[in-house]
């Protein structure tokens, strides 16, 4: 017998990690929300929670649903360091957190965030 899922399930998760309104750059993988936007914290930026607006929830490349999250540019570093990983936070929770090409950041100077994915295959 197959497997299979609506793409509300799926939806759901995304639809919790397009409720963040920060993203940022950090030195380490953080574990709760202080961590990634204090502890290792190199730069943020303010996200627009929701679809359609700094978030698209849509198909998946090969299948399933994705969340897109939006290219953000110009974002100013505050503290020096080498970027690792990349977090997605709200007021409370840390919601997603996912490793970037690593790069070394000067406080002062800025970074760019490129378009990326979180995506959630279909059952097999």
């Amino acid at each position: 017998m197959a497997k299979a899922c609506n793409d509300d399930v799926l939806d759901g998760m995304l639809d919790i990690i397009a409720l963040a309104t920060v993203m940022t750059v950090c030195n380490a993988q953080p574990t709760t929300r202080t961590e990634a936007v204090t502890t290792f914290a190199l730069a943020d930026v303010a996200m627009v929670a929701g679809d359609g607006n700094d978030y698209t929830i849509g198909d998946g490349d090969t299948s399933g649903r994705k969340v897109t999250v939006a290219t953000k540019t110009g974002v100013t570093v505050d503290t020096s360091g080498t970027a690792t990983h990349v977090s997605l936070s709200d007021a409370t929770r840390l919601l997603y957190v996912t490793t970037c090409t690593s790069q070394v950041l000067t406080a002062g100077n800025t970074v760019d965030f490129p378009a990326w994915d979180v995506e959630v295959a279909d059952p097999v």
